[in-house]
């Protein structure tokens, strides 16, 4: 098993991915290529750039991939508050992808700090 996998930041950030696609399904069929995409790309950036990172030698370019990861958290969260405001996502929905989002966030900007150390 690769190592990244058995990162807990890894996982719930796995799962915010996973959670945002599924979300996303029935986002309307105008937004494909707008919204949509901008968004599962942003989520999935997260896990992605910590799997790179952990596979790079070396924490100065493990630190980079994190800090990237951090970035791309960022622009999911906006893009699923946008789409809360578009009420593309049922308010319930919203609510348990942003209390995921903060979960990964309080975790990835720990893990990122002890890196950067």
């Amino acid at each position: 098993m690769e190592k990244w996998k058995s990162l807990e930041v890894w996982q719930l950030a796995n799962d915010l991915a996973h959670k945002v696609y599924l979300a996303t399904k029935d986002f309307p069929k105008e937004e494909l290529y707008g919204l949509t995409s901008q968004l599962r790309r942003a989520a999935l950036s997260v896990p992605t750039n910590i799997v790179e990172g952990h596979s790079r030698s070396g924490d100065k370019e493990l630190a980079r991939f994190l800090n990237i990861s951090l970035g791309s958290l960022g622009e999911t969260k906006y893009l699923l508050f946008f789409s809360n405001q578009l009420q593309y996502l049922p308010e319930k929905s919203f609510l348990e992808l942003d209390k995921l989002t903060q979960d990964v966030g309080v975790k990835l900007w720990a893990f990122y700090k002890v890196v950067k150390e």
